[in-house]
């Protein structure tokens, strides 16, 4: 059966290729909404919910406490033309299941719908040990050597905001620290490290999967994610497999 998928996104041709895609999908079958007053028709029959948190006003955050407050338990994925630390610790208030930045291919999105799906079924007999170890096959695809400090400060900061998510929106004041701690250094060098191995990503990793994780239109001169949303959007794509923690 397919999975009822709802799209909330003010952009026109956007929902219209989301609609296109799954003319042809026996996985997902989607209804689209520009407003939150016209998804609210939909809510209840909907079992994946996709908003845009660009829509008017306060629109996305309102829709998304009527979801919630409903104590349905459905699938609910964000996205945005872009991430930033205060909007992922706002939403992070509403349980969302996973947020992917846009543009993306809507092959991927469908891919994305159908794991969180499954994963509502799936336990984990060690989630902690999983975890670690899909961090650490992740930074190895992206180009990231283990022998370098940001290396390790990379995977531990994935670490914690996979396992806290209140700290997105503390990276600086809160995550830094900790990590320097742990590695008896200073907050400045943990980010400068970070951002170091981040640079040598976007040389020696694999390309294609960071056009899949970062948006399609990266290349390797610009568009480099900042520290905070390299980490972020890496702990999210790993909720994607593993238990939410």
């Amino acid at each position: 059966m397919a999975i009822k998928t709802l799209v909330v996104d003010g952009d026109i041709n956007h929902t219209k290729e989301v609609a296109k895609y799954s003319g042809s999908s026996s996985s997902i079958e989607v209804k689209c909404a520009q407003t939150k007053e016209e998804a609210l028709k939909y809510l209840d029959e909907s079992d994946c919910i996709i908003v845009n948190m660009l829509l008017n006003g306060m629109d996305s955050y309102e829709l998304l406490k009527t979801i919630r407050s409903k104590g349905d338990d459905k699938i609910i994925i964000a996205t945005s033309e872009f991430i930033s630390a205060d909007m992922m610790d706002s939403i992070s208030n509403y349980s969302i299941n996973y947020f992917i930045k846009k543009p993306f291919d809507v092959s991927t999105l469908e891919d994305i719908i159908i794991a969180l799906c499954k994963r509502r079924s799936v336990v984990l007999s060690d989630a902690s040990a999983d975890i670690k170890l899909e961090i650490t096959n992740l930074l190895h695809s992206l180009g990231i050597p283990s022998h370098i400090k940001g290396y390790s400060y990379i995977r531990d900061g994935i670490e914690m905001l996979y396992k806290d998510s209140s700290l997105v929106g503390s990276i600086t004041k809160e995550l830094y620290p900790s990590i320097a701690s742990s590695y008896d250094t200073t907050s400045s060098r943990v980010e400068r490290a970070i951002r170091h191995a981040i640079e040598v990503s976007w040389v020696r990793g694999d390309y294609n999967l960071m056009e899949e994780i970062f948006g399609n239109s990266i290349d390797f001169d610009r568009s480099k994610p900042t520290n905070s949303e390299f980490i972020v959007t890496l702990a999210d794509r790993l909720k994607l497999n593993t238990k939410y923690a």
